[in-house]
C-alpha cells in the first residue's frame, strides 16, 4: 500500500490542491459578498449555481471527455477553473458570480471525474478501498486547510482571488505530469428515481437534506459567523473545525451504526444536530466565541448524515446495483446542495444571518420526524446483511469505484421486490 501511495502521490497532492482553493473560494465569496453588501438571498443564489453546475457537469463532462479524451478534456475545465476566480475580482457583480459559479461546477466535477477515473485505472482492486479512505481524507484536510488561507493577504482586495487561481494552476502541475494510461471512458449516470425508492425511501430523504445543509453550510457559514461577530481569523476557525469535525466524528458514529439499526443512529443524530443548531442559534447572538467550541460536535452531525444513509441504502441493496444506487444519492445530494442554499438565503434575508442555524434545525428535524415515521414501516436489517460503514463526501460517480463495499456488499438480492418493505 505505501508503495501505490507514493505512486500516486503526485495525482494526490494534486487534488488536494485544487480542493483547497475549493475550500478558499466558498469562504472568500462569502465575506466579499458582504463587505459588498449583497444580500444573504443573492449569497445563496451564487452558492446554489456552483453545485447546479456540479450536477448538470455530471452529465455534460462524460460526454466531452468520451468525444475529446481524457487528456484535452482536463486541461481544458482546468484551464477554465483556473480564470475563473480571477474574473471574480474582476467584477463584483451577483449575476455574474452566479454564471461564474455555474462554470466553476461544471468545470469542478470534470476534474474530478478525470482524476478519479485516473486513481482507479492505478489501483488494483485490493487497495480500492483502503484508496478511497486516503483520497476522502485528503479532500476534507484539504478544505479546512483552504479555510485559514482567507488570512493571507487582505480578503478584500484581489489577493485572495489570485490564491485561489495559483491553487488551481499549481494542482495542474503534478497531475499533468503523472505518467499513466488512458483510463476507460466514462459514463454520465443512469438512475431510476423509483428503482431507488423503492430500495429506501429513507436513504434518498438523508442524501437530499444532507445536501440541503452542507451545501447551505459551505456557502453561507463564513457569512453567518460574520454576522455573529466573528474576525476574520475566528472565522476561518469556525469554517476549519466543522469540517474536521466532520471527518473526525464520522468514524465512531457510522461505526456505532454498523452494529446497530442505522435509522435509530441517523433519528439520534437529526435530533442532536437540531438541539446543537439551536444552541449555535443562541450562542450566535449572545456569546458568539462559543460557537468555536460547538463547531466539531456541529460538523461531525451534519456530515455524519449522508454516510449513514449510503450505507443503509447498501445494506438493503444488491451489491450488484451499488454504483447505480449510490450513484443516485450522490445525485440527490448534488440537487440538495443546489436547492439548499438559495432557500436558507432567503431565510436570512428576512431573519437575519444567525437564522441559518434556525434552518439547519428545521431541516434536521424534519428529517428525524421521516426517519421515526420510516421506523415503523419495516424492521431493522439483519446483523449478517449489513454492509460497512465507509466515510464519504463530495465527488463525481467515479469515485464511488473505489468504495470497498462494491465488491463485498451482501444485501437482500431483491431490496425492491413486493414482498420486501422499502427502508
Amino acid at each position: 500500500m505505501g508503495s501505490l501511495l507514493w505512486r500516486l502521490s503526485t495525482l494526490l497532492g494534486g487534488v488536494g490542491l485544487l480542493v483547497v482553493g475549493v475550500g478558499l473560494l466558498f469562504s472568500v465569496l462569502g465575506l466579499r459578498a458582504g463587505a459588498a453588501d449583497f444580500s444573504r438571498l443573492a449569497l445563496g443564489l451564487v452558492t446554489s449555481a456552483y453545485f447546479a453546475g456540479f450536477v448538470l457537469g455530471t452529465y455534460l463532462c462524460p460526454k466531452v471527455i468520451r468525444r475529446v479524451g481524457h487528456i484535452r478534456a482536463f486541461a481544458a475545465m482546468a484551464s477554465l477553473a483556473s480564470t475563473m476566480p480571477i474574473l471574480h475580482a474582476l467584477w463584483i457583480d451577483p449575476w455574474f458570480w452566479g454564471l461564474l459559479r455555474l462554470v466553476t461546477g461544471v468545470c469542478m466535477v470534470g476534474l474530478y471525474i478525470v482524476v478519479e477515473s485516473w486513481l482507479n485505472a492505478l489501483a488494483p482492486s485490493e487497495h480500492r478501498g483502503k484508496l478511497f479512505a486516503v483520497y476522502m481524507a485528503i479532500n476534507f484536510v484539504a478544505l479546512a486547510l483552504g479555510q485559514w488561507l482567507i488570512l493571507v493577504g487582505d480578503r478584500l482586495g484581489f489577493v485572495p482571488f489570485a490564491l485561489v487561481s495559483v491553487m488551481f494552476s499549481f494542482a495542474l502541475l503534478p497531475i499533468t505530469m503523472t505518467p499513466v494510461d488512458e483510463p476507460e471512458p466514462v459514463q454520465a449516470p443512469r438512475l431510476s428515481m423509483r428503482s431507488l425508492y423503492d430500495a429506501s425511501p429513507m436513504g434518498m430523504a438523508a442524501a437530499l437534506c444532507s445536501g440541503l445543509v452542507t451545501g447551505s453550510f459551505y456557502g453561507l457559514a463564513a457569512s453567518f459567523a460574520q454576522g455573529a461577530g466573528l474576525g476574520d481569523g475566528a472565522v476561518a476557525s469556525f469554517m476549519a473545525a466543522t469540517i474536521l469535525g466532520g471527518a473526525v466524528f464520522q468514524w465512531p458514529v457510522g461505526h456505532f451504526s454498523d452494529t446497530h439499526d442505522r435509522r435509530l443512529v441517523l433519528l439520534w443524530v437529526c435530533l442532536l444536530g437540531a438541539g446543537l443548531c439551536g444552541l449555535g442559534w443562541l450562542v450566535a447572538g449572545i456569546a458568539a466565541p462559543w460557537l468555536l467550541a460547538l463547531a466539531p460536535l456541529l460538523g461531525g452531525l451534519i456530515f455524519a448524515i449522508y454516510g449513514l444513509g449510503v450505507a443503509h441504502v447498501n445494506d438493503v441493496i444488491d451489491s450488484s446495483r451499488l454504483v447505480e444506487f449510490t450513484g443516485g444519492l450522490l445525485l440527490l445530494h448534488g440537487a440538495g446542495a443546489a436547492l439548499g442554499p438559495a432557500l436558507a438565503g432567503t431565510v436570512m434575508e428576512v431573519a437575519g444571518s444567525d437564522s441559518l442555524m434556525l434552518c439547519f434545525a428545521a431541516v434536521l428535524g424534519g428529517l428525524a420526524i421521516y426517519t421515526l415515521k420510516r421506523l415503523g414501516v419495516a424492521g431493522p436489517v439483519p446483523a449478517e446483511d449489513k454492509a460497512q460503514f465507509v466515510l464519504m463526501g463530495g465527488g463525481s460517480q467515479a469515485v464511488l469505484q473505489m468504495d470497498p463495499r462494491q465488491s463485498g456488499a451482501t444485501g437482500p438480492d431483491d431490496a425492491a421486490s413486493a414482498s420486501t418493505p422499502p427502508h
